[in-house]
């Protein structure tokens, strides 16, 4: 033991990069080895968890991600802690489990809880299980290996005692059982001749000490004994009976041992007899080492080049736009002086006026005649220039103003172009535009060759054209974007970033946000729920209409030209005030559906049937008339509904509706949506895809609205599901 310590020094020190933490940047203390195979020290490990779990806490804020002093975690690290952080907290909000659920912790634990762990040696997300790094086991080989170095480089460091009375001595010896260095005298007291102490191991002065038998961290008072080669790990015979390994192909601890000890001697063999290869593989390396750094130098000065063309061009159009601006200015100053002079001259005794006074002093009427003539047309103009003023030339220069909106624009996406990055298309299908907009794209080679996404989105505004593009960064080829303005239509356009490269911009594709706030309800299964005829899901945002016995029994009952009641239900949540909107699918195959609106004081005439079946008269849109077509329209009926069925969207026969019954038949969107306005006592359905407007009336606000629905034969509605960042989510696993 004691010759293994000083076994070659110069090795060791060669092997200094095996030997560093890939979080802190200094050699390991205690390292703990990852279900990667990767190892980080125990500490590190502990203060990467902290910061998640503050960041998770905090919500990301800027000051809850500042590890410890020891602790160099890079931005990108952070990046992940926080990408982790949402992801966790979005998969426990909706009840997703093995994920990283966040257990909570008090702020002075000494263990953390989360089980995800951002690896900073293969930069992926580790699952540490239900017991974190409780889980984990020390590595005690590398710590054995990292000692060896300590000890090779500060090989005149002596290991003092630590049972000696200050000073303490030199130690000779450290007790690998007491995991203490002693000096001679020491040793002998606390290792006396006789006693159990005296069998103790004992070894070289030394730092590093291991247990001489390693436990199973699932089962604290088991050893480990065997290796379980799915997992890659040593386990103990709990472990194999009934625990996460029960299913596990394991292999006993010597097997295990005796065969990747083969292998790795056969691989480090096979590298060793590689020496040469090796080497001009080294060779290789540094030539493309200085290649790489004469290349960019060049590619420096290309850029360089680039720029100074750009600096060239607009320093021409800024000597050429500041000398039309300079010329402007020389003649509209030589008029105005010229238009200030001639003023001047209408003064007294200056200029025209004094000339004419002069001239007025003439006496022989042929010499005046001769030169007032042309002085009187003079002083006419000057007379009508008194009358109206106006300056001979602008004073404002807005013809003069540059716009360098679009140019503004394009340097903006001034980058590095490269032809193998693919251009991402907007999916325009599973793209959503509801409560919050969700954005996804493809690329047309379905590979993921960026790093990641810029998404820019902006308001298409009448007003203001050039509205600024707003930015989000995405790892995801999915965004979902909230806090949209209501009724506005908004761009969007996404490229691909790896590296510096860039790809271009995708196509714009313009959605436009729902004409309200979005209102969300489920079906009502209580306020004259028919169970019979209706069938809710387990989460009442579906209902379909069943034929079943009670529908064939009331047959019996059925006359020619008659047909069997609808069967309504609403929404479990009314509105009072304000301005909503709310959309739901009807599915191709349904034959009638009514949709609209019903006020609280009215739904018991709603719901309200004295007979099993109904006549097509008493209908309000079944088409008959009981005289004239318009005499049955009342602005103040109880409900507001219009009909759909059979893939078509029926106007309602009103006396603004077109008279030609094929006009008032539209295509079936796939989805529809209601916008519901009780302030103004207006009540509109939408194509929800476009968000335009197929029909508008007014409806009775009086009371409280529910949103009502009724079915008849098979039909079936979907409440239009709520865009959530689960949702988005959701997309990108499929």
């Amino acid at each position: 033991m004691e010759g293994d310590r000083l076994e070659s020094p110069v090795a060791i020190k060669g092997i200094e990069r095996e030997l560093i933490c890939p979080a802190c940047k200094e050699l390991f203390t205690h390292p703990l080895i990852l279900p990667c195979q990767h190892n980080v020290c125990h500490k590190c490990v502990k203060e990467i968890l902290f910061a998640f779990e503050d960041s998770f806490a905090d919500g990301g804020s800027e000051s809850s991600n500042q590890s410890s002093p020891r602790i160099k975690i890079s931005s990108s690290s952070m990046d992940r802690i926080d990408r982790i952080s949402r992801s966790a907290s979005q998969r426990r909000s909706f009840g997703w489990r093995g994920f990283g659920v966040y257990t909570g912790r008090k702020r002075n634990s000494l263990t953390p809880r989360s089980s995800l762990f951002p690896c900073p040696g293969c930069q992926r997300d580790i699952d540490l299980g239900e017991r974190g790094i409780n889980g984990l086991f020390r590595n005690f080989t590398l710590e054995t290996i990292v000692e060896r170095y300590r000890q090779a480089a500060r090989a005149a460091i002596a290991i003092m005692c630590d049972f000696c009375k200050p000073p303490p001595q030199e130690s000779t010896k450290s007790c690998m059982d007491c995991s203490a260095s002693y000096c001679n005298e020491c040793f002998k007291i606390h290792h006396p001749w006789g006693t159990v102490k005296a069998q103790h191991e004992y070894v070289g002065p030394t730092t590093n000490f291991r247990p001489k038998i390693l436990m199973c961290p699932e089962h604290e008072m088991e050893r480990v004994n065997m290796y379980c080669e799915i997992c890659r790990r040593p386990v103990c015979h709990l472990c194999k009976l009934g625990g996460c390994h029960a299913n596990h192909r394991v292999t006993t601890m010597s097997t295990a041992y005796k065969t990747l000890k083969e292998k790795l001697s056969k691989d480090v063999e096979y590298l060793i007899s590689k020496e040469s290869q090796v080497k001009a593989h080294i060779t290789q390396l540094d030539l493309l080492l200085k290649e790489t750094e004469c290349n960019s130098e060049r590619a420096k000065e290309e850029a360089s080049h680039s720029f100074e063309k750009l600096y060239q061009v607009l320093e021409e159009k800024k000597s050429a736009a500041l000398r039309a601006i300079e010329v402007s200015k020389n003649l509209r100053l030589e008029k105005l002086q010229t238009q200030a002079e001639e003023y001047q001259g209408l003064l007294e005794n200056n200029g025209l006026v004094g000339y004419a006074q002069e001239v007025l002093k003439e006496t022989d009427p042929s010499c005046f005649v001769q030169t007032a003539k042309q002085l009187h047309v003079r002083i006419q103009k000057a007379t009508e220039s008194l009358k109206s003023f106006r300056p001979a030339a602008e004073t404002t220069f807005e013809d003069f103003v540059v716009d360098i909106a679009k140019q503004e624009e394009i340097l903006g996406d001034l980058s590095f172009h490269s032809n193998g990055l693919e251009i991402p298309e907007i999916n325009e299908e599973q793209s959503r535009m509801y409560n919050k907009a969700l954005i996804s794209w493809e690329c047309p080679g379905k590979t993921d060759s960026a790093d990641i996404y810029v998404l820019e989105y902006r308001k298409l505004n009448r007003e203001e054209e050039s509205a600024t593009w707003q930015k989000i960064e995405v790892c995801s080829k999915s965004k979902v974007i909230s806090d949209l303005d209501d009724n506005s239509s908004y761009a969007f356009r996404v490229r691909g970033y790896k590296g510096s490269i860039c790809s271009p911009w995708s196509q714009e594709v313009i959605l436009r946000t729902p004409p309200a706030p979005v209102f969300s309800f489920l079906f009502d299964d209580k306020c004259g729920y028919n169970s019979e005829h209706l069938l809710l899901n387990p989460g009442r945002t579906s209902v379909e209409s069943r034929a079943g016995f009670p529908l064939l029994l009331g047959s019996e009952r059925m006359q020619v030209g008659c047909y069997t009641t609808l069967d309504y239900i609403i929404g479990d949540t009314g509105i009072a005030k304000g301005k909503h909107f709310w959309a739901f699918h009807v599915e191709a195959y349904s034959y009638l559906v009514k949709v609209g609106v019903v006020s609280s004081n009215k739904i018991q005439k709603l719901f309200h049937n004295t007979n099993d079946v109904t006549s097509p008269r008493n209908e309000q849109d079944s088409g008959h008339d009981s005289g004239s077509e318009d005499a049955f329209f009342d602005s103040s009926q109880p409900f507001t509904l219009v009909t759909l069925g059979m893939k078509k969207f029926f106007i309602p026969t009103t006396p603004a509706a077109p008279k030609d019954p094929a006009s008032r038949i539209l295509p079936l969107p796939s989805c529809l949506g209601i916008c519901l306005d009780c302030d103004k006592g207006k009540v509109g359905f939408y194509d929800a895809g476009c968000m335009k407007c197929l029909y508008e009336c007014e409806v009775d606000c009086s009371g409280i609205m529910y949103p009502a629905f009724a079915l008849m034969g098979g039909a079936a509605v979907h409440l239009e599901e709520a865009v959530t960042a689960k949702y988005g989510e959701y997309r990108n696993d499929i």
